[in-house]
């Protein structure tokens, strides 16, 4: 990562130059294939998401021709973002860490306008909401926090302690670290069941979508150093913004939307879309699309465990006004109830809400599947008026929900996050967050790894 950055407030942001034109208008110029797209020597890519958007680039930076081809109609994969009567609705609830090393390399930061989080949380707990905030960025709100009933103060010298040792490792040591659960680790490391309850489990199981915390103990390490280096932050034009950069910078004529690849050739000559078109890959083609799709193009080659997922429910509302005017999470530590973590996304982003209004985003864990939209709405609405009161949240007004059924890949241990061989056989490769960590940053370096495969392989660059 240097990795620190501390960005400017998203009202600061006033890029003169940015690399290229505007990505909405570069995406919607590049969408449309040439008529050589598919008769001239070129590799394939299936899927617009970010590990195909970074094979893309990669592929682009060293002017090896290729076609990535989309089935939905736009980029991003799941990290979209829905417009609703002046709102901006993030599909599922996303947060960028700016700390992210490979994003830093391929993004422009200053074009996305990031907006930060307060470096803390709000905890409810035993009827009102307390204060954890971070001592390095928020040294006197930190230190009055060392006294509120979430954990005790060894707790919250532990934690200090665990960031400061996972900041001064390499990625690649924390991620073929041996590993464990979190749920193990942070028994081992001595952590009260206090903290855990009532911070912890809710403030990781946001990010992992896993309230047992079963996942890997590396990707916490991983996750926690970039916490510790950089911001939480939203983009002021939503989370789908960071696709569509990526995908402003591909050739054009190399994206094609709406084209749903049927199957793939296990050798890696070609893919056949649902409309039955062949599209020859004669430099080989890389599989980059979610865990089920994957596991439906290519079931040959994936193991049994890559059939489970983390599961989320996403529910947006609209106010008048935001109950507390922060931008800043709040957890339930009370460990009761269906919400795990809510915050006011316009209080992050004012561009997230027309004037006047503010958006509100709860999140779930898991995929409620015996409750209907309307049920949970109004369990979160009950639910939160014992946070905020039953008047303040009964004003309230149900925008949307989303119910994110593969959110997440699983990883549990045993895994391989440092860096699996993208290689399925001869001319046939795979990326994605369920080939790396679960992390944008994953996506990304699983997708560059993936092309530089393709073009070792192919004697393209100079290895």
């Amino acid at each position: 990562m240097s990795f620190l950055l501390s960005p400017l407030p998203c009202s600061s942001f006033s890029p003169t130059k940015p690399p290229y034109a505007s990505p909405l208008q570069a995406l919607s110029s590049s969408t449309t294939p040439s008529s050589s797209s598919s008769s001239s020597a070129a590799a394939v890519i299936v899927g617009a998401g970010l590990s195909g958007l970074a094979a893309a680039i990669h592929l682009a930076s060293t002017s090896v021709p290729f076609l990535l081809l989309e089935a939905s109609d736009g980029v991003g994969g799941r990290v979209r973002t829905d417009s609703l009567d002046g709102f901006l609705l993030d599909r599922g609830f996303q947060i960028f860490l700016t700390a992210y090393p490979e994003a830093r390399r391929l993004l422009h930061y200053p074009s996305l306008r990031l907006c930060p989080f307060y470096p803390g949380a709000l905890v409810f707990h035993a009827g009102s909401l307390h204060r954890v905030a971070d001592p390095f960025r928020r040294p006197i709100d930190g230190i009055a926090s060392l006294v509120n009933p979430i954990g005790s103060l060894p707790d919250k010298l532990r934690i200090g302690l665990t960031r400061l040792v996972a900041a001064s490792r390499t990625d690649d040591q924390l991620l073929s670290a041996p590993e464990t659960t979190i749920s193990t680790r942070l028994s081992a490391s001595g952590f009260s069941p206090s903290i855990v309850e009532r911070f912890l489990r809710p403030f990781l199981a946001g990010i992992f979508f896993d309230a047992d915390l079963a996942t890997s103990s590396r990707l916490f390490d991983f996750v926690l150093k970039c916490l510790a280096l950089g911001e939480n932050a939203l983009p002021s034009n939503g989370i789908a913004d960071i696709p569509i950069q990526l995908a402003a910078r591909l050739p054009q004529g190399s994206l094609r939307l709406r084209s749903r690849v049927a199957s793939v050739d296990p050798g890696g000559a070609a893919v056949t879309l649902e409309g039955g078109e062949v599209v020859p890959a004669d430099l080989g083609i890389i599989v980059a699309v979610d865990q089920p799709e994957a596991q439906r193009l290519v079931p040959q080659f994936l193991a049994p465990k890559s059939n489970k997922s983390r599961s989320t429910v996403c529910i947006y509302f609209s106010a008048d006004r935001s109950a507390i005017e922060e931008p800043i999470l709040v957890l339930n530590g009370s460990g009761k109830g269906i919400v795990n973590n809510m915050f006011f996304a316009s209080n992050v982003a004012p561009s997230y809400a027309p004037e006047g209004k503010s958006l509100i985003s709860v999140s779930l864990v898991g995929s409620f599947p015996e409750r209907s939209d309307e049920e949970l709405a109004a369990e979160v609405v009950r639910e939160l008026g014992g946070w905020f009161g039953a008047e303040e949240v009964g004003r309230w007004s149900h925008l949307r929900t989303y119910r994110i059924g593969f959110a997440q890949p699983d990883q549990t241990p045993p895994t391989n996050l440092a860096g699996r061989d993208p290689r399925l056989g001869p001319g046939l490769y795979i990326c994605g967050d369920h080939w790396s960590s679960a992390t944008f940053d994953g996506a990304l370096v699983s997708g560059r790894r993936a092309a530089e495969a393709l073009l070792n392989d192919r004697e393209l660059v100079q290895v």
